[in-house]
C-alpha cells in the first residue's frame, strides 16, 4: 500500500477506508485478540474505534498488573460497568488503591466472574457477592477476617480455588465456614495462616472431599490429626505442602500414604520428626510421586532413599528431590537414585557427606540432571620457605 492509502486508512475520521471496507463484526473480532494496553490505544483513534475497543466482549480477561498498578478504585468501577456480564477473569494483584467500595460495584455488575485475583490488595477487608466465582486469590490481604470468609463462601458455593496465603487474621472459625459451604473446593492455600489448628482443618477435610491441593506450610500448630483426616476424607489429594509443620510424624504420614494414592507433590521441609518410615510408606503406596522436598529432615538416611529409589514412582515419575541439610545422606543415596530416569533436579546443599565423586557417578547415569550442591573451598597448604606470615589482600586491607 502507498503512504497515501495508509494515512487514509488510519485517521480520526469515521469514514476511514478500513471502517468502510470491513464490517463492524469483523473489526470487533480482530479487536478481541488485543491486550489491554493496545485496546486503550485503539480507543483513541476515532469515535467508531472507541466504541469497538471498549465493547464489553473484548474485556473478558483482564490483568492490570502489567498495565498500571497504581490504579484507583474508580478504574475498577468503570471496568465493571463497561464489561458487565462479559468479564470472566480479572487480576488486580498489587493494586493497592482498590478498596471495598470498588469491589462492591464490581460484584454488582460482574456476576459471571470465574477467577478474581486480589493478591496484595491490602485495602480489601470483608466483602460478598459473585455467585458464579470459582477461584479467588486474596493472598496477603491481612485485613480479611472470619466475617468476610463467611459472607464469601455463603455467596459463592461453587468455589474451586481459594488462596488465603498470608491472611494472618484467619482462625479456625473461618475454616469451619469454608468446610460447611464449599463442597466443590479443589485447591486451598493457607500458608502462614499461623492461628489455625487441627480443629478448623479437620472441618475442611470432612466438608471438601474433592480437595486435590492443600498448602498449610508455616501453620505450626497442626498435628498428625490433619494427616489422618486427609487420609480418611480426601482420597484425590495430589499436592500437600506442610513445610515447617514440625509436629507431624511418621504415624500421620503412614495413614496419609495408605489412603491418598494419587499424591504427586509433597513439601515436607522442616518436618523434623519424620524418619525413613515415611519414605518407606510413600514408596509403597504413592506410585505417582513426582516432587518431594525433605530439606532439613535430619533423621532421613540412605536407607529411606533406597526404598524410594526402588519404589514404583522412581523409574518414570520422580522428577525432583530436595535433600538440603540432611546430614545423614551420603553418596550411597545417589547410587540408589541412578535408576530414576525422569529425575531432573536434586538439591544437596549442606549435605556434608556428599562428594564430588558421588555426583560425578550419578551424572554417568543421568547426564542431564541438575545438581545443586555446595562444597567449601579447600584450605590452602601453609606457605613453604621463609618465616614471614603471608596474608591475602582482604586481610591486608583489614
Amino acid at each position: 500500500l502507498s503512504a497515501d492509502v495508509n494515512s487514509s486508512m488510519f485517521t480520526n475520521s469515521d469514514e476511514a477506508v478500513i471502517n468502510k471496507k470491513l464490517p463492524k463484526e469483523l473489526l470487533l473480532r480482530i479487536f478481541s485478540f488485543l491486550d489491554v494496553v493496545t485496546l486503550c490505544r485503539c480507543a483513541q483513534v476515532s469515535r467508531s474505534w472507541n466504541v469497538l475497543a471498549l465493547d464489553g466482549s473484548n474485556w473478558q480477561r483482564i490483568d492490570l498488573f502489567d498495565f498500571q498498578r497504581d490504579i484507583e478504585g474508580r478504574v475498577v468501577e468503570n471496568i465493571s460497568k463497561r464489561c458487565g456480564g462479559f468479564l470472566r477473569k480479572l487480576s488486580l494483584r498489587g493494586c493497592l488503591g482498590v478498596g471495598d467500595s470498588a469491589l462492591r460495584t464490581f460484584s454488582q455488575n460482574c456476576r459471571n466472574i470465574e477467577l478474581l485475583s486480589l493478591n496484595g490488595c491490602t485495602k480489601i477487608t470483608d466483602s460478598e457477592g459473585c455467585p458464579l466465582l470459582e477461584q479467588l486469590n486474596i493472598s496477603w490481604c491481612d485485613q480479611v477476617t472470619k466475617d468476610g470468609i463467611q459472607a464469601l463462601v455463603r455467596s459463592c458455593p461453587g468455589l474451586k480455588g481459594l488462596f488465603l496465603k498470608g491472611c494472618t487474621q484467619l482462625e479456625d472459625e473461618a475454616l469451619k465456614h469454608i468446610g460447611a459451604h464449599c463442597p466443590e473446593l479443589v485447591t486451598l492455600n493457607l500458608q502462614t495462616c499461623s492461628q489455625i489448628t487441627d480443629e478448623g482443618l479437620i472441618t475442611i477435610c470432612r466438608g471438601c472431599h474433592r480437595l486435590q491441593s492443600l498448602c498449610v506450610s508455616g501453620c505450626a500448630n497442626i498435628t498428625d490429626a490433619i494427616l489422618h483426616a486427609l487420609g480418611q476424607n480426601c482420597p484425590r489429594l495430589r499436592i500437600l505442602e506442610v513445610a515447617r509443620c514440625s509436629q507431624l510424624t511418621d504415624v500421620g504420614f503412614t495413614t496419609l500414604a495408605r489412603n491418598c494414592h494419587e499424591l504427586e507433590k509433597m513439601d515436607l521441609e522442616e518436618c523434623v520428626q519424620i524418619t525413613d518410615g515415611t519414605l518407606i510408606q510413600l514408596s509403597i503406596h504413592c506410585p505417582r510421586l513426582q516432587v518431594l522436598s525433605l530439606s532439613h529432615c535430619e533423621l532421613i538416611t540412605d536407607d529411606g532413599i533406597r526404598h524410594l529409589g526402588s519404589g514404583p514412582c522412581a523409574h518414570d515419575r520422580l522428577e525432583v528431590i530436595e535433600l538440603d541439610n540432611c546430614p545423614l545422606i551420603t553418596d550411597a543415596s545417589l547410587e540408589h537414585l541412578k535408576s530414576c530416569h525422569s529425575l531432573d533436579r536434586i538439591e544437596l546443599y549442606d549435605c556434608q557427606q556428599i562428594t564430588r565423586a558421588g555426583i560425578k557417578r550419578l551424572r554417568t547415569h543421568l547426564p542431564n540432571i541438575k545438581v545443586h550442591a555446595y562444597f567449601a573451598p579447600v584450605t590452602p597448604p601453609p606457605s613453604v620457605g621463609g618465616s614471614r606470615q603471608r596474608f591475602c589482600r582482604c586481610c591486608v586491607l583489614l
